[in-house]
């Protein structure tokens, strides 16, 4: 069975850090490109992040700089380490596992970062 499961949102003041974790069961992240999502209250979900099964990483604009995805293929866990943090970045962040050679499609069920003085 194949699980996704965010943890490490909170909150946090700004210019403040966190560091979401993404543990995936039921497959091998290295199989896979793992990307994470967000969206914030009255917005569309958006890409954030991805790194793919080579180590290649690209980031959405607003981000670049200040976030960093990275891959630890021993736990089976994708991060998201977010400095810098401003308050546009509150939202429910989500993890994504694509393995298009075998249309393969994955979500997590979230986790919250809030933003705020």
């Amino acid at each position: 069975q194949v699980q996704l499961v965010e943890s490490g949102g909170g909150l946090v003041q700004p210019g403040g850090s966190l560091r979401l974790s993404c543990a995936a069961s039921g497959f091998t992240i290295s199989t896979a490109f793992m990307k994470w999502y967000r969206q914030a209250p009255g917005k569309e979900r958006e890409f954030v992040a991805i790194v793919t099964n080579t180590g290649y990483t690209n980031y959405a604009e607003s981000v670049k700089g200040r976030f960093t995805i990275s891959r630890d293929n021993a736990e089976n866990t994708v991060y998201l380490q977010m400095n810098s943090l401003k308050p546009e970045d509150t939202a429910v962040y989500y993890c994504k596992a694509d393995r298009p050679f075998f249309a393969q499609y994955y979500w997590g069920k979230g986790t919250l970062v809030t933003v705020s003085s």
